[in-house]
Order: structure tokens, then C-alpha cells, then sequence
């Protein structure tokens, strides 16, 4: 560990010294790369330069007890073992942490799907229940959520909604949430009130670039056709909607969002490559699926990863095996605990890998 927080340390001057460099001052793209890795290798040096402190003072303290004879200078550095070493094992812990490797994806937009699974009309409702869950949580996080396409079910909520969401470490913060949520409640549709299990799918993508996913456009059938939303005189009127099929994969991405025909499909599209991104990252995943298993894997879809338990005010992660009882905060948004402690629980697994 400490050859590689050298190695972190010497990479952090060698950074410092390049920002000041005319040639980096002068492409604004260069600088920016440079001053977000410089700040990202600070955090570690800073935690890395109080723990040489902590070694230092051990060391010192040791030298006093195996060759100073007076009593006075013995229990002093006795007293200073006792407050170095918790404070050793704590930095070790911190220093372990930030030496995972980051996901390079965490720092990209996200693509949100959520689509309504079994349990008709209840199963669409429950889909509108989280998707207000992830807006308000993004409200209070930073993230803003911009709807590309929607389906409405019938007696409320969603059959389907896409969005992107954009802000600090979007797919990073989100990624956790892929998978199947089911909820145990009697429905508003239900007229004797029996509890019914309903279920709704949560896909979260990176967005990606262009130059990770190439795209034939030739395999591409763009569709125009007149929106459906709001967005006054324009809708029903001109043909701004866009509909893509990739012809080899049968995938259909629609955005009637914005206005302009262009712009919708600029978004269809990333939508799309974020999509055909995920399918090889299913196939990747699989081939080391032996090797390397974790919590969050592909973000597989047909995987249940949680249960909302309304008579019992419950929510259970079953990856963790971990469970809160203020169900009306969860769905409010109120999600940073889960989310933080599927983080451990993963981190947790990259450093027994690691090891």
C-alpha cells in the first residue's frame, strides 16, 4: 500500500508541475483533465501525508521506550502509542477505501428507465411512485432528471418513462438501483382489500460517447411522427417526435421531448448507443462472471434487488440483506442510506478481490 501512495504522491507533483506549463494553460481542455486529477490525487496525499505523520511519531515513540530510562519519557511514549495506533488503523482504513479503483462510468449521465412489470394497473402506479422517488432525490442531491419519453398507465402512473439524468457522478450515484422492485400493498384499484405484489424494472445506463459505441447509421430506421406532450402550438402539428430501430437488434428508442425533430434525435440516439453499450457490457460481465462477482454486476434487469413492504412500512435490499422501517421517507426520496451502504458493501468486495 505505501508503494502505491508513493507512487500517488509523485503523480501529484508531476501534476502540479504540468498545470503551470504554458502549453497547458493554453488548451483549456488539457488544463481542465489536469486540475481534476490534481484534485482528485490531493484528497489521497493529504490522508497519505497525516498517516507518514502517525508512522513517524510510532517510530519515535518506540526509539523512547527501548532506550530512554527515565520514567517520565517512558509513560509519555506509552501514552503516545495508545493514541497513534487507533488513529494508524483508522487512517489505513480511509487510505484502503480511496485506493479503489473508481468506476470511470460513475462521472457520466445516466439514462433512467422504468417500466411497469406484473401487476397491471398497481404495477404502472408503483413505477410513478419511483420515479417521484428518484426526482426527489435528485432535487436534494444535485442531479436533475429531463423526461425524453413517457407511457401513462391507465389508472395513474407509468407504463414507461425514460429519462437522462445529469449533474455530479449521475451514473456513479444511481447504478446501485438497476433491477427488479417489488412492492406488497393493497392497491388503490383493489376493492377488498387484499395485499397484491406488484412489481416494476429500473434500468440505469451510462451515457456514452460516440467513440465508445460505434453505430452503423446505416442499420438505423428513423420514424417521424407528431408529438403527444406538452409543448403548445408545435404538438400535433409538426413532426418532431422521433422513433429509431436498430434493425439488427429489433431495440426501439423513442424522444418526443424537445420541439426540434434534430435535437430529439440526438437524444434518441444516445439513448440508443447507452442501450447497445449495456448489451456488451451484459456479455463482458458474463465471461468474467466466475471471476469477479458483485452486487452491482450489469445491473441486471430481471434480478429482484428490492421489496417495498407498505403494511409493515418496510424496505428490504435483498443484496445486502439490509432493511429500514421508514418506508414514508424512502419513498420521498429519502434513499443516501441505502445508496451508501450498497457502496460499502461493494467497495468492501473490490478490496477482498484486491487482497
Amino acid at each position: 500500500m505505501l508503494d502505491r501512495l508513493k507512487h500517488i504522491k509523485d503523480r501529484f507533483e508531476e501534476v502540479g508541475q504540468l498545470m503551470v506549463q504554458p502549453d497547458a494553460m493554453a488548451d483549456m481542455k488539457k488544463f481542465t483533465q489536469l486540475s481534476k486529477e490534481y484534485s482528485d490525487l490531493e484528497k489521497v496525499v493529504k490522508e497519505y501525508e497525516r498517516y507518514l505523520k502517525i508512522l513517524d511519531g510510532l517510530k519515535q515513540a518506540k526509539v523512547i521506550l527501548e532506550t530512554e530510562k527515565d520514567p517520565g519519557f517512558r509513560e509519555m511514549a506509552k501514552l503516545e502509542l495508545e493514541e497513534l495506533n487507533p488513529r494508524k488503523e483508522e487512517l489505513e482504513e480511509i487510505l484502503k477505501r480511496m485506493l479503489v479503483p473508481k468506476d470511470p462510468k460513475d462521472e457520466k449521465n445516466a439514462v433512467l428507465e422504468i417500466r411497469a412489470g406484473t401487476g397491471g394497473d398497481e404495477a404502472a402506479i408503483f413505477a410513478g411512485n419511483l420515479f417521484r422517488m428518484y426526482q426527489r432525490f435528485s432535487e436534494k442531491n444535485g442531479l436533475k432528471i429531463n423526461v425524453l419519453d413517457l407511457t401513462e398507465g391507465t389508472s395513474g402512473g407509468y407504463k414507461e418513462i425514460i429519462g437522462t439524468v445529469t449533474g455530479k457522478d449521475p451514473y456513479g450515484t444511481l447504478k446501485y438501483e438497476s433491477g427488479v422492485h417489488r412492492v406488497q400493498r393493497v392497491p388503490a384499484t383493489e376493492t377488498q382489500g387484499r395485499v397484491h405484489t406488484s412489481a416494476a424494472t429500473v434500468a440505469v445506463l451510462p451515457e456514452v460517447d460516440e467513440v465508445e459505441v460505434e453505430i452503423d447509421m446505416n442499420e438505423i430506421r428513423k420514424d417521424t411522427y407528431c408529438s403527444s406532450g406538452p409543448g403548445g402550438q408545435s404538438v400535433n402539428t409538426t413532426y418532431s417526435a422521433v422513433r429509431l430501430t436498430h434493425l439488427p437488434t429489433g431495440m426501439v428508442v423513442t424522444c418526443q421531448d424537445e420541439k426540434s425533430q434534430l435535437k430529439n434525435f440526438d437524444k434518441a440516439l444516445k439513448v440508443l448507443r447507452s442501450r447497445l453499450y449495456e448489451i456488451e457490457l451484459a456479455k463482458q460481465m458474463d465471461e468474467i462472471g466466475a471471476q469477479r462477482k458483485t452486487m452491482v454486476r450489469s445491473g441486471d434487469r430481471s434480478e429482484k434487488i428490492r421489496t417495498y413492504n407498505y403494511p409493515q412500512g418496510r424496505v428490504t435490499d435483498h443484496r445486502i440483506g439490509y432493511t429500514v422501517h421508514n418506508l414514508p421517507a424512502i419513498m420521498s426520496g429519502e434513499i443516501e442510506d441505502i445508496i451508501e451502504h450498497l457502496q460499502i458493501a461493494e467497495n468492501a468486495n473490490k478490496l477482498n478481490e484486491a487482497t
